[in-house]
């Protein structure tokens, strides 16, 4: 088996190492990486905020709208601990959107509120790019962070080229989000920036965490393989 950390061949003597990446009883699925994202209502809850910031602020100002932002991603902190549900992902929106208000007021801009969101995609997407150039796709890592998994799977070439993929397919999506906002952003585009943090957001996301699943199937296959090929 081709190590892809060496580049040299070599035949995976413990089993051991393979099993810890994934064992039998746990397999993911798509709904555990919905549910890492907050689930499909995390997904949409996250686009209220800027549903109501750009029209407030086209009608009544930026500080209005800054108040509405913050009054919504409340009201989704509070309704998820009504309904019981995982508090993180609104947590994780709210302050969000607090330091995304933040930057708007700082700035003096309603443009600015998306500041935080282009410049994070760029981050972001350079990040899952040089992972990848040294052959450590972070799809890879996150799947064996979010599941307790080992790093077995970095011994299966296949495994890991099938994250690679996946990790992929995540730098075109915030890579295509800096492009396209950042853009809007330089020709003072406020609404249409809206209308791209929306329509680039939670559907990119779901297309990426579909990438990420099958690539995982992929992996697990080859990992078993592994496993089942006989000792030489």
């Amino acid at each position: 088996m081709s190590d892809p950390d060496t580049g040299t061949t070599q035949h995976i003597q413990n089993a051991d190492d393979v099993a810890a990446a994934e064992p039998a009883e746990s397999p993911l699925n798509a709904r555990a990486l919905l549910d890492q994202m907050g689930g499909i209502s995390g997904l949409i809850y996250s686009s209220l905020p800027v549903l109501v910031f750009v029209p407030v602020s086209t009608k009544f100002g930026l500080t209005a709208a800054i108040g509405a932002a913050l009054g919504v991603a409340t009201l989704v902190l509070i309704w998820r601990l009504i309904r019981r549900e995982s508090v993180q992902p609104a947590v994780s929106g709210f302050i969000g959107v607090g330091i995304s208000a933040l930057i708007a007021y700082l700035v003096g801009s309603s443009k600015g509120y998306f500041l935080l969101g282009i410049w994070g995609s760029l981050v972001y997407a350079a990040v899952f790019a040089v992972s990848i150039l040294i052959r450590r796709p972070l799809a890879g890592y996150v799947w064996g962070w979010v599941n307790g998994h080992g790093r077995g799977w970095r011994k299966v070439r296949r495994a890991v080229l099938a994250f690679d993929v996946a990790t992929f397919v995540w730098v075109v999506v915030f890579t295509s989000r800096f492009v396209v906002q950042h853009y809007l952003y330089a020709h003072d585009q406020t609404g249409w920036l809206g209308v791209a943090r929306i329509v680039m957001g939670w559907p990119l996301t779901a297309v990426a965490a579909l990438a990420t699943y099958l690539a995982i199937r992929v992996a697990q296959k080859a990992i078993h393989e592994v496993e089942d090929r006989p000792a030489s």
